[in-house]
């Protein structure tokens, strides 16, 4: 019962600071920060995949791929929206040289 209450705890204190970091965030760098970090969070894949793969019940597979499946999405939006961002500044510098 202990172990709930630290990770419940934990769980409250991260959506806390989590909120107060985002919230002091210009407005402008609110898509750079989560495309980066989104892109990061690939280590969340081999966590999935570790789940995924245990075997512990038909349940614990199930809940592993999905989580496999929301990394990945997770994963590949952030490159999608990282790599889009990019594409704007070379476009500015192809215009400016012409």
């Amino acid at each position: 019962m202990e172990g709930i209450l630290v990770s419940l705890y934990v769980f409250v204190l991260a959506i806390f600071v989590g909120f107060e970091l985002i919230t002091k965030v210009p407005p402008l760098l609110h898509t750079p920060l989560m495309s980066g970090s989104n892109a990061i969070s690939g280590i969340t894949i081999v966590g999935a995949l570790i789940s995924a793969g245990a075997g512990h019940s038909q349940l614990a597979k199930i809940l592993g791929l999905l989580a496999v499946i929301t990394a990945t999405i997770n994963v590949v939006g952030g490159y999608m929206v990282t790599d889009s961002m990019l594409g704007m500044f070379k476009k500015d510098k192809q215009q400016k040289k012409n």
